[in-house]
């Protein structure tokens, strides 16, 4: 793994890391980011090279980096590279590379939440062992997240205000570029800090 921008205090110890394809950023990543920064030492934007459940389409890499490096001028937060999409690989990279001893916590939704527990790992019982490297700090989205009793250990909801963009997505941005919609409608959607990068990497 590889920080591509801020640093991380080599005190920090308990530490936050959002994953995602950030293709591009939106409002709802911001509210992660800041809910998350509030409870832990340092949180760390990831962008793996590979993804376990899709391909690397649409913004070349330079710029999804580029784009969460502009994402908040006035809050410390570091952007990192990732070899690797499932999130204990992502946890392992960091703690090889990055700071050995830190309490990793991964930032998600709770559709997300919903996904990395039932994810098909191969075997029985992987998640809970997972849970035993890294925790995950779950946001309410589109309803609160409850997870099974097996897996309690591991996860803690994170105080976000993010009812407004319940149906926020880096999708739902691209498609309404592409098919030509006026800035007024899709601005609302993306921190104002990028949105004449993301108009001209997904507007052209």
């Amino acid at each position: 793994m590889e920080i591509v921008h801020g640093s991380l205090a080599p005190s920090a110890a308990c530490v936050g890391l959002l994953p995602g394809a950030f293709n591009p950023p939106t409002v709802a990543h911001l509210a992660l980011l800041r809910a998350a920064r509030q409870v832990t030492d340092a949180v760390v934007l990831v962008v793996p090279r590979t993804y376990p459940h899709k391909t690397f389409e649409g913004a070349p890499l330079a710029e999804r980096l580029e784009m969460l490096r502009r994402l908040d001028p006035e809050l410390p937060y570091a952007v990192a590279l990732a070899d690797q999409g499932l999130l204990i690989d992502i946890a392992r990279e960091f703690r090889r590379d990055i700071l050995r001893e830190a309490d990793v916590h991964f930032v998600c939704g709770r559709d997300a939440a919903e996904r990395i527990t039932a994810w098909d790992y191969g075997s029985p019982g992987e998640i809970e062992r997972q849970l035993r490297e890294y925790k995950l700090l779950v946001a309410a989205r589109q309803g609160e997240y409850s997870p099974p009793e097996e897996l309690r250990h591991g996860i803690a909801p994170l105080p976000v205000e993010t009812a407004e963009y319940d149906e926020v997505s880096s999708t739902m941005v691209r498609q309404m570029l592409a098919n030509g919609h006026d800035a007024a409608l899709w601005q609302p959607f993306v921190p104002q800090s990028i949105r004449e990068l993301v108009q001209s990497i997904y507007g052209r």
